[in-house]
């Protein structure tokens, strides 16, 4: 910065001339500390959100499902902060947890409200999956107000007919999110989440966006080929979602 140069007579105040400098070089200081992020203000360093296997960015764009079947395992209120250990540890951002089979409500409202609760304490997704095995079954609707993300409808053993009025009497009187589990790659329903089944041999050609690709624990030969269809199936498809809780605890994935 150049000096400013007095077109008046030096001589004539000395003092005040220095006054101004001064002045001026405060000011200046100050400017500079006031605008500075790193001298006017106290900036937390950045910190990377990476789980242990998925940026965040991934986590956030695509479900990365995981499934409770209770005929495997049983999870309820005295275990369930196991499942949310290794679901929230292993990447996953949202659980399809099964708690209707067969014509039975396993859980009273009541209990599905604190599993819900604790499940988005953990920073979880949750959507109560209804797994149907006749077509004289139907949803109970009372768990629409039980604080769940969504409802999933698994259907796959059902005529398409029935599936079909299932889906209907689902989406017509439930403001959530609706999925569908199928075995089907051809299903003509559009829930806000299609996860197909396409785990085991020849799955792979069912994989592309527009669904949700499935790895399933048992069809696996290590946790290498785990990784590795887990991988293909997120990469290739909207999302993945990984049968299931039970079989990925004893398999020790």
């Amino acid at each position: 910065m150049s000096k400013r140069k007095s077109r008046r007579d030096p001589a004539r105040s000395r003092t005040g001339y220095y006054l101004v400098g001064a002045m001026v070089v405060a000011a200046i200081i100050g400017y500079l500390l006031l605008s500075s992020p790193l001298l006017g203000h106290n900036v937390a360093p950045t910190t990377s959100t990476r789980s242990s296997s998925f940026s965040a960015t991934t986590t956030a764009s695509k479900p990365i499902i995981l499934y409770v079947n209770q005929g495997n395992g049983v999870v309820n209120g005295s275990n369930l902060n196991s499942l949310l250990q290794v679901a929230s540890s292993h990447g996953f951002n949202t659980i399809f947890f099964q708690i209707y089979r067969s014509g039975t409500l396993l859980f009273t409202d009541g209990a599905l409200t604190q599993f819900a609760a604790a499940a988005h304490g953990q920073g979880l997704r949750i959507f109560f999956a209804l797994y149907f095995t006749n077509s004289t079954q139907k949803i109970p609707s009372s768990i629409y107000a039980d604080g769940e993300d969504g409802i999933n409808l698994d259907m796959s053993t059902l005529p398409l007919a029935t599936q079909t009025g299932l889906f209907s009497s689902l989406s017509s009187a439930y403001s959530g999110q609706t999925a569908i589990t199928t075995t089907d790659p051809t299903l003509a329903l559009s829930p806000s989440l299609l996860v197909v089944e396409t785990y085991g041999a020849g799955g792979e050609q069912y994989v592309h966006r527009g669904i949700i690709a499935s790895v399933g624990v048992f069809a696996t030969s290590g946790s290498q080929d785990y990784a590795q269809q887990f991988k293909y199936a997120l990469d290739n498809s909207d999302g993945v979602m990984v049968f299931d809780y039970a079989g990925l605890v004893k398999a020790g994935y």
